[in-house]
C-alpha cells in the first residue's frame, strides 16, 4: 500500500471515529492537526502526500500524523513492492504441502486412472483436508464404501473387490500414511 492510500484510509476511519460517517477531508483534518496538536500542516502538502506528487513525508510531519492517528511512525511509508499485509497461516502451507503431496501421488497412480483422477481431485478441492477427513470417515463406516459406489460409480470395475474386508484401490490409497 502507498503511503497515500494510507492517509486515506486513515482519514477514513478517523472521520469514523469522530461519528462522522465518512472520512475527514484533507481540510478538517489539517484543522485537527492544528487544534489538537498544535503544529500546522496544510492540506495543499496532504493532497500532494495523497496523490503521490510528494512520495516522503518529512520525519516532523511523519511523527506529528502518526502521534494524531495513534499508529507507529513506520507505517507512515510506502510498503516494499511485493509486500503482503495477509497472514499465511501456518494451516494453509500445511495443506499446500499436502495438495502438492496428493499431486504427487496422483503422478505415481497414472497407470490406474480412478486412483489417480480421485487423488486429483482431493488436491483441487477447496478443503482437502476436510474432503480426506470425510474420506476416512466413509471408509470407517462398515459397507458406505461399497454402497457409495453402487450409487456415484455403478460401472466401475477396474480394481474394484467383491469381498468388502478386501480394501479396493482408493481405500488402500487413502490408509498410507498421509505425507509420508
Amino acid at each position: 500500500m502507498k503511503l497515500g492510500e494510507k492517509i486515506r484510509y486513515l482519514r477514513e476511519v478517523e472521520g469514523g471515529l469522530r461519528g462522522m460517517s465518512r472520512a475527514l477531508t484533507q481540510q478538517e483534518l489539517a484543522r485537527a492537526v492544528k487544534m489538537e496538536m498544535k503544529h500546522a500542516i496544510s492540506q495543499s502538502y496532504l493532497s500532494q502526500i495523497e496523490s503521490g506528487a510528494r512520495p516522503h513525508l518529512t520525519n516532523t510531519t511523519r511523527m506529528l500524523l502518526a502521534k494524531f492517528f495513534k499508529v507507529h511512525p513506520g507505517y507512515l511509508v510506502d510498503d516494499p513492492e511485493g509486500y503482503s499485509s495477509e497472514l499465511i497461516s501456518d494451516v494453509q502451507s500445511q495443506e499446500d504441502k499436502y495438495d502438492l503431496w496428493l499431486i504427487s501421488g496422483a503422478e505415481r497412480f497414472q497407470r490406474d486412472p480412478d486412483v489417480s483422477e480421485a487423488l486429483l481431485t482431493i488436491a483441487r478441492h477447496e478443503d482437502s483436508r476436510k474432503a480426506t477427513v470425510l474420506l476416512g470417515a466413509i471408509l470407517e463406516t462398515p459397507n458406505l464404501v461399497d454402497r457409495l459406489m453402487q450409487v456415484l460409480k455403478p460401472h466401475f470395475e477396474a480394481g474394484s473387490r467383491t469381498n468388502s474386508t478386501t480394501p479396493t484401490a482408493i481405500e488402500a490409497a487413502a490408509g498410507r500414511s498421509l505425507l509420508s
